[in-house]
């Protein structure tokens, strides 16, 4: 702890603040549970004087602890690249049908997921997410309201989310799924007859990029049924803050693009909303031939 500060204290870099943001840097992963993020702040709040660095947690113990859990996971990871693509051969890999991404059967699952809702921009909607009879489904209810915050700058409210967390290899590096292999997206849900939207996110390649989501609907019919839903790949849209954009091109399913999926309900329809999930998962339908489902065409028309 106190070479720390030493070593924050003394570092003669150019300006205090790229002083601690070089060292944060190169200190990454020996920090734990350190809160570097910048939370929403409504317009007309003040912002937050004390620097982000000040909220580091700068403990050695956490330090060690935390680089031996990297090392292990490095270790694992060259031995699944070494037998294969994810930790398969590649004869069981090429020839592989259906895949469950996701399950829900303990609590340990349920922290793979974040929720969220337009209390984020001081909306009133409610959202929360727990295991289902048995510890058998993941439940996602809540009451969806579309209040608009008075401050002056919102204009729409009311939506409920729920979104996988990116996967993270050792020293917190990204990673991606690979769905190459597979057409289909495949889920098994039971819920209240509400339409919500499954988003695919993906890893931007430019900044202006970085609010795009491939979107298609999920409709549920009601009861006291499960259905199983396939939306294919293909039918997957391209949107970019809540407005279809006009460009459109396939989902990229290759191992450098997607980073997560999510479920968002957003209907306009004041009061309660449920949806359980029991598993979601890929499959590779060969009935399926469609490539694309939408009209694409070239920005610059040759002449």
């Amino acid at each position: 702890m106190t070479l720390t500060m030493k070593l924050l204290n003394g570092a003669s870099l150019c300006g205090g603040c790229c002083r601690h943001k070089v060292l944060l840097q190169l200190l990454g992963p020996l920090l734990s549970h350190s809160k570097l993020y910048s939370s929403y702040r409504r317009p007309g709040a003040e912002p937050e004087k004390k620097p982000s660095w000040q909220n580091a947690d700068f403990s050695l113990k956490k330090g060690f602890d935390t680089l031996k859990t990297q090392l292990s996971l490095l270790k694992q990871e060259t031995q699944d690249h070494l037998i294969g693509p994810e930790g398969q051969p590649l004869s069981e890999y090429m020839l592989e049908q259906t895949k469950v991404v996701w399950q829900f059967r303990s609590q340990e699952d349920l922290n793979k997921w974040v929720i969220s809702s337009d209390v984020e921009i001081g909306g009133k909607s409610e959202v929360y997410l727990k295991l289902g009879r048995n510890n058998q489904a993941a439940m996602l209810y809540g009451t969806l309201n579309t209040d608009v915050p008075r401050d002056g700058e919102t204009k729409y409210s009311g939506y409920c989310s729920m979104r996988a967390k990116p996967p993270l290899g050792s020293f917190r590096r990204k990673k991606y799924y690979d769905w190459s292999n597979f057409n289909s997206l495949y889920l098994r849900v039971r819920g209240d007859g509400r339409p919500w939207m499954v988003n695919i996110y993906t890893d931007p390649y430019f900044s202006h990029q970085k609010d795009d989501l491939y979107n298609y609907f999920m409709f549920t019919r009601g009861g006291p049924y499960w259905e199983e839903i396939k939306i294919p790949f293909s039918k997957f849209f391209l949107s970019s803050r809540g407005r279809v954009q006009d460009s459109q091109h396939p989902v990229w399913l290759d191992k450098a693009s997607i980073s997560t999926l999510g479920f968002t309900i957003g209907d306009k329809v004041d009061g309660p909303f449920q949806l359980e999930i029991d598993f979601i998962g890929l499959l590779n339908d060969r009935a399926h031939t469609e490539e694309f489902a939408y009209e694409t065409y070239d920005k610059n028309t040759p002449v």
